[in-house]
C-alpha cells in the first residue's frame, strides 16, 4: 500500500470514528499523560477513565504524588491491577522532583531510566505531551501495520513494524496521528480479530481469576483495609482460596515478595503497607 493511500485511510477513519471522550487526550500536561500511560498498561480503557480522574484529583502533580505515602497511593490504584505500577509512579515522581526539579524529562534515555517506563511509554510521552516525531509500537498500532503491510506473514517482528511506522509518520500532528492509529487498530481488532497473534512479540496473557496476581491483589486490599495485620490472620483468611487454586503461591511466599518489592513492611510481627 502506498504511504499516501495509507495515511488517507487512517485520517479518514479518525475523522469519522475517532474517540474524543478520553480525558488524557484533552491535555498536554506531561504529568497527566504519564499517569494515563502507566494506568493503561495492560488495563482496559473503560476501567482507567474513572481511576485517572480520581487520581489527578488526589495527586494533581509530581510533587503531590511524591509526598504522599504508599498506603494512599495503593488505595487510589485499587481496581487497576499490577500494583507494582503504583509504586513505580511514586518512585518516578520522587525522582522527577529531586533530580529534574518537578519537570518530566523529554529525552528518551532519561525517560527510560525512570522506574516502570519502557520504550512504548517513553515514546507515548514524547508524542502526546510534546508532539515529537518519535517511533513506537503498541498492540493497536501493531494490528494496523500487520493488517496493511504484513497481511500474509507470520512472526512479524516489532523492528520491521517500526520501519513501517517511521516510513508513514506525517510531518505534523504527530499526537493526532498516533491517536488515529490506535483508534483504527482498536476497531480492526473488533472487526477482523486479534492480528497480534501474527506478531513475533505475541504472548497470551494468563487469566486473572485463580492466578497469583489475583491473590496478590486480594492480599494488598485486605491489608490496606485492616492494617496492621497478623500473619496468622492472613493465613486463616486466604488458606481455602490458596488450597483450591494451584497457580497461587503460598501466603508466606507472597508476603516475602511484597516486602521485597516495597509494598509491605513488618514491625513487631504485624504487617502493614510501607510508608
Amino acid at each position: 500500500m502506498k504511504v499516501v493511500t495509507f495515511r488517507k485511510l487512517v485520517w479518514d477513519f479518525y475523522e469519522n470514528q475517532g474517540r474524543d471522550d478520553l480525558p488524557w487526550r484533552k491535555t498536554q500536561d506531561p504529568y497527566a499523560i504519564y499517569i494515563s500511560e502507566m494506568m493503561l498498561q495492560q488495563t482496559q480503557t473503560a476501567r482507567v477513565i474513572e481511576k485517572y480522574e480520581s487520581w489527578l484529583d488526589h495527586f494533581p502533580t509530581f510533587e503531590a504524588a511524591a509526598e504522599t505515602n504508599t498506603k494512599e497511593i495503593l488505595k487510589q490504584w485499587q481496581g487497576l491491577g499490577y500494583n507494582r505500577r503504583a509504586l513505580y509512579i511514586k518512585e518516578t515522581c520522587k525522582t522527577v522532583v529531586e533530580k529534574y526539579d518537578g519537570t518530566l524529562p523529554r529525552a528518551e534515555s532519561e525517560l527510560l531510566s525512570l522506574p516502570g517506563i519502557g520504550p512504548y511509554t517513553a515514546g507515548a510521552i514524547q508524542a502526546f505531551a510534546h508532539n515529537l516525531p518519535v517511533v513506537f509500537v503498541e498492540t493497536n498500532i501493531r494490528s494496523v501495520f500487520i493488517h496493511h503491510f504484513f497481511a500474509e506473514e507470520e512472526d512479524v517482528s516489532d523492528e520491521r513494524i517500526k520501519e513501517r511506522v517511521h516510513g508513514t509518520l506525517p510531518e505534523k500532528k504527530i499526537r493526532d496521528w498516533y491517536w488515529a492509529l490506535m483508534d483504527y487498530g482498536n476497531w480492526l481488532k473488533r472487526e477482523v480479530g486479534n492480528l497480534n497473534r501474527r506478531a513475533k512479540s505475541y504472548q497470551r496473557q494468563s487469566k486473572f481469576a485463580g492466578s497469583n496476581r489475583q491473590l496478590r491483589s486480594l492480599l494488598t486490599q485486605f491489608i490496606l483495609a485492616h492494617e496492621p495485620v497478623k500473619r496468622a490472620h492472613l493465613q486463616a483468611e486466604f488458606a481455602e482460596l490458596v488450597s483450591t487454586h494451584e497457580r497461587m503461591k503460598p501466603i508466606e511466599v507472597n508476603l516475602k515478595e511484597l516486602k521485597k518489592e516495597g509494598f509491605l513492611i513488618e514491625e513487631a510481627k504485624l504487617i502493614k503497607t510501607s510508608h
